[in-house]
């Protein structure tokens, strides 16, 4: 679905249909004979993940069954009142309400001057990177009605993440000519918010055998486009764990270790092959873009590409 920029409907039906559009079909109701909306909607589509900002700028009732797809609203004002398993959950900025797919629910208070930001994320793939990536079946089902997003480290590095990404909200999808790094983004939102919202399983760290696994098949292929989920997938372990192993015997994460290999070979091309363009050189080595590449480069080495030349 393409992100949408911005809407400012101030009928309600047309509102509705701009965000059922975007999101999911859904029951609206005005709360209070309140006036007619105002409507702040834009997107950013990632594929299996999209991000963007809502609010209807009126005090409404939302009634969904979040077909095929995980929710996560975070309001970054007012307040968010629905109505959980075991009773009424209000969030407010820093934290976040979790909607299950395929779950009828109810919001039953978006305050006129609440803007959620929200994360859709698809229900099957989901499932599936949460299996990849914290290595056991059905996790997704078992989230909290809330999270907490506020406190230093994982939930609030993420929330920052999905913040960022949403800034980028435009007419055309980010990265639209690059699926590649569409579906890197949408990997990283995904493993995010798994590891910062599932509780730690108490399992040991991955094997050296297993962290073996991943540095041969890296190494045959550092330009694939790898997510940790895939990294993971090939050792034959969970995200968190393959990430506990690699700093343990490797001092770096996986991700750090697949960005030396590029630059490696990245830099070793930069010498042999004249010819190529430093843009050239970037883009086949899995690099989104030459000046991300220039920026490792440097800091890894100290110069600039153009000085390896």
């Amino acid at each position: 679905m393409p992100a949408r920029s911005g809407a400012t409907f101030r009928d309600w039906q047309r509102a509705s249909q701009s965000v059922a559009a975007a999101y999911f079909p859904h029951e609206l109701t005005p709360l209070g004979g309140g006036g007619d909306p105002r409507l702040t909607l834009r997107t950013v589509d990632l594929g299996p993940v999209l991000i963007g900002y809502v609010g209807w700028g009126a005090d409404v009732a939302v009634a969904c069954d979040y077909p095929a797809a995980y929710e996560v609203n975070l309001p970054l004002t007012g307040h968010l009142e629905s109505r959980g398993r075991h009773g009424t959950v209000t969030s407010v900025a820093g934290q976040a309400t979790v909607f299950r797919a395929d779950t009828p629910s109810l919001i039953s208070h978006w305050d006129a001057t609440c803007t959620v930001l929200g994360v859709k994320f698809d229900r099957d793939w989901m499932d599936r990177e949460a299996e990849r990536v914290l290595g056991r079946p059905g996790t997704v089902g078992s989230l909290p009605d809330q999270v907490r997003l506020d406190a230093a480290g994982p939930g609030r590095d993420w929330r920052h993440l999905v913040a960022g990404l949403s800034s980028h909200a435009r007419t055309t999808p980010l990265f639209s000519d690059q699926p590649v790094v569409r579906a890197q983004l949408a990997g990283a939102v995904s493993a995010g918010f798994l590891l910062a919202v599932c509780p730690e399983d108490g399992g040991p760290p991955a094997r050296p055998r297993m962290i073996s696994r991943v540095v041969d098949a890296v190494a045959d292929d550092p330009a694939r486009a790898w997510t940790a989920a895939e990294m993971a997938d090939v050792a034959g372990t969970s995200v968190r764990r393959l990430q506990d192993g690699f700093r343990r015997w490797m001092g770096c994460t996986p991700t750090e270790h697949l960005v030396a290999v590029r630059l490696h070979r990245a830099r070793a091309d930069l010498a042999a092959r004249p010819g190529l363009t430093i843009s050239q050189v970037a883009a086949a080595w899995g690099f989104s873009s030459a000046s991300r590449f220039a920026a490792a480069f440097r800091r890894r080495y100290g110069h600039p590409p153009s000085a390896a030349r």
